[in-house]
């Protein structure tokens, strides 16, 4: 591939609800551009873009793809981002890189959740928009209504540039409203325009006309005043429009018939803003603001928005330059990291496929091996002129697993694995409970984590078996009590000996514990006061009825006794640990569980149904307030409960909903579920100890 300077390049990142063809879509634009010479199929799992086993072996995009190809003398930066809620991570990834989105939709299908979210997520970045109806030549495919619904559902803005002709069976070409042309077939043959659309064509030429003259004053008096605009001022007015996002196009294609994609990669080229149009504002060295433009004069500014691990390649980090040249064979300064960073080959990336360049230029995508410190996010900069990039804002998880290794053997190689799947997939988590001892691995679904945990085991050999997470339960005492314990041996020598009375009392929610010393006269010496206390701290880890650690109570040493030759700290220490058990034995203890605050927002139709749901899951709903179009439900819910809402939820939703916890306070277990908690953790214990 030839250089291309930045005025020349076009970054796009295609988006859309699962399903809608936006692999198959840029497998067609790269065939029909000359990248390719075969076009690979999603269901034969030999598309250019999803080359990942995972993706192979279930037929969906996982990972955000590199398409890069040439056009009409422009290098086209394709971003093939995932469409499934579960992998949506890697499509924040592509934004981040990228200088305009393509929300791809179904003519079948129409607008669904994954459109919605699309939209949302580009319209959050401020970059500007485009439609592409794709599928034209499905069962059911209908070209007016999806347009309607675009426009009632996404915004009025969207206004179609290309016309299909035909549809289903018959699609078979497109017409470009700008140059009034129309193309037919997979290669886009000139033909003349259909008279049966007259009418058609002549409303979405004047909805064109309407939409353009308004992004420049002088074409929106010109065309007030009923002038006719000439076809330079047509385009002009519509790459401004389209960069200031006041003017949305809708094209129209089949990825699979690859019918359109000529008019789509025409207006991509043409009418698409260019990275030397847009500006980011950075931070320098000292914090303060700074504007960059994707000028190869100016500071060097690169920003990583994707890592990927292998352990025969390495680390591949991808990057955008937004300032600045970054070339081989050089020396660049990692400004998060504060770190010296050597980078060795550069290449332009397609699928799966690298091509070593010398230097990536502002605007321009591509990918470095092996930088030993660098992450997502990072900003690679000079260490004489700093600059940081704001960081890609990432989705929080919402699903969690305890992850444990198979066998002895997977430990080590565990901790390894998570560490590198991790930093491939910023979207992860993965964190120790101090409660229950469990590590636990948080994703935004059931998939993301199972399909992390197969790439743990397929790239770094590491067997990892999934659990529901424990909850992490805890015992408190509900009255007061005392009791005394005397721990008397014999072996011969010295033996040991020690008497303790401990009494305990409850201390509000939160409290914790307290260990207070009332002995008077010296019954128990000082020396051993410490050894009672680290007993008494020692058994609080096992509560009286599932094992669970005891919170919230005061312990009090009351009295004791000794003896000259056989008291010892162990001996002490050993009967403040009896002593504790046998008065929460008598205090009738009760069992606590984590109640987490929950916020759901969704849009009010389902309002009803979460309410209904939360309320099953012996939830307190708090308040109900619409906010920005949405519902905003606030609950509280023992976490017992919400192990699985992140599944229920989008199932109860469509997917249209998100929700975020946090733990809030302890409080008593009911005593129905009380009783399976304690039976669940007998059987535990005892299978532990056959």
């Amino acid at each position: 591939m030839k250089d291309y300077p930045t005025e020349k390049i076009r970054n796009l990142v295609l988006l859309g609800h699962g399903g809608t063809g936006k692999t198959t879509l840029a497998e067609a634009a790269l065939f029909v551009s000359g990248a390719i010479n075969r076009m690979g199929k999603v269901e034969d799992g030999t598309t250019t873009s999803d080359f990942d086993p995972d993706e192979v072996k279930r037929k969906v995009s996982i990972n955000a793809s590199i398409l890069p190809t040439e056009w009409k003398d422009r290098k086209l930066n394709f971003i093939d981002a995932p469409g499934y809620a579960d992998f949506i991570g890697d499509a924040y990834s592509g934004l981040a890189a990228a200088d305009a989105a393509v929300v791809v939709v179904c003519g079948a299908s129409g607008v669904q959740v994954g459109t919605e979210q699309a939209w949302g997520m580009a319209e959050q970045r401020g970059i500007p928009r485009a439609i592409v109806i794709n599928r034209m030549d499905r069962e059911n495919a209908n070209f007016a209504a999806t347009l309607e619904q675009v426009r009632s559902v996404l915004s009025k803005r969207c206004v179609p540039i290309h016309l299909p002709i035909g549809s289903q069976d018959s699609f078979k070409g497109v017409i470009d409203v700008v140059d009034m042309k129309a193309f037919l077939g997979d290669k886009a043959a000139p033909a003349d325009l259909p008279e049966d659309m007259a009418d058609q064509i002549s409303s979405a030429r004047e909805a064109l006309l309407e939409v353009v003259a308004e992004a420049d004053d002088d074409l929106t008096m010109k065309y007030l005043e009923g002038e006719e605009l000439t076809p330079d001022e047509v385009r002009q007015g519509l790459e401004a429009g389209i960069a200031s996002g006041t003017v949305v196009p809708v094209m129209v294609a089949s990825g699979a018939k690859v019918v359109g994609l000529q008019p789509l990669l025409d207006a991509i080229a043409r009418y698409f803003p260019s990275p030397a149009a847009r500006t980011v504002t950075a931070k320098d060295g000292s914090g303060a603001a700074v504007e960059l433009k994707a000028d190869v004069s100016g500071p060097l500014a690169a920003q990583v928005f994707k890592t990927t691990a292998d352990p025969y390649v390495g680390k591949l980090t991808y990057l955008r330059v937004f300032s600045g040249v970054l070339k081989a064979d050089s020396h660049v300064w990692n400004a998060n990291k504060n770190a010296d960073e050597r980078v060795g080959q550069l290449f332009m990336v397609r699928g799966k496929t690298q091509e070593p360049v010398q230097q990536l230029i502002a605007g321009d995508i591509g990918a470095v091996a092996k930088l030993d410190k660098t992450v997502t996010s990072d900003t690679l900069t000079l260490r004489e002129k700093p600059i940081i990039l704001p960081p890609i804002a990432f989705p929080s998880p919402t699903f969690n697993v305890a992850v444990y290794p198979r066998s002895k053997a997977d430990t080590e190689k565990m901790s390894t694995a998570l560490a590198r799947i991790t930093e491939e997939d910023p979207v992860l988590r993965v964190q120790r409970d101090p409660d229950t001892g469990e590590t636990i691995l948080s994703g935004l679904g059931e998939s993301h984590v199972e399909i992390a945990v197969e790439k743990m085991k397929r790239k770094f050999g590491a067997d990892i078996v999934l659990q529901t997470p424990k909850v992490p339960y805890k015992e408190t005492i509900t009255t007061a009590a005392s009791a005394e314990y005397t721990h008397k041996k014999q072996t011969g020598g010295h033996g040991q000996y020690a008497k303790v009375l401990l009494s305990v009392e409850p201390l509000p929610r939160g409290a914790g514990f307290e260990f207070v010393n009332k002995v008077v006269g010296g019954n128990v010496p000082k020396q051993y006061i410490p050894a009672v206390e680290a007993g008494v701290v020692e058994a609080l880890q096992e509560g009286a009825l599932a094992h669970c650690q005891m919170v919230d109570l005061r312990v009090t040493l009351l009295d004791g006794k000794d003896h000259p030759v056989d008291s010892s700290e162990m001996a002490f220490k050993l009967a403040g640990s009896q002593a504790l058990k046998a008065c929460t034995q008598k205090a009738r203890p009760v069992l606590l569980e984590p109640i987490l605050n929950v916020r759901v927002k969704a849009p009010e139709a389902y309002t009803g149904d979460i309410v209904s749901d939360l309320n099953g899951k012996r939830a307190r709903v708090l308040g109900i307030t619409p906010e920005d179009g949405v519902t905003v439900i606030d609950a509280q819910a023992p976490a017992a409960e919400m192990l699985r809402y992140s599944t229920d939820l989008r199932s109860l939703t469509q997917g249209r909903a998100t929700f975020e916890v946090s733990f809030d306070h302890y409080e008593e277990v009911p005593e129905h579920v009380a009783k399976k908690v304690v039976e669940a953790a007998e059987k535990e214990r005892a299978a532990a100890h056959a």
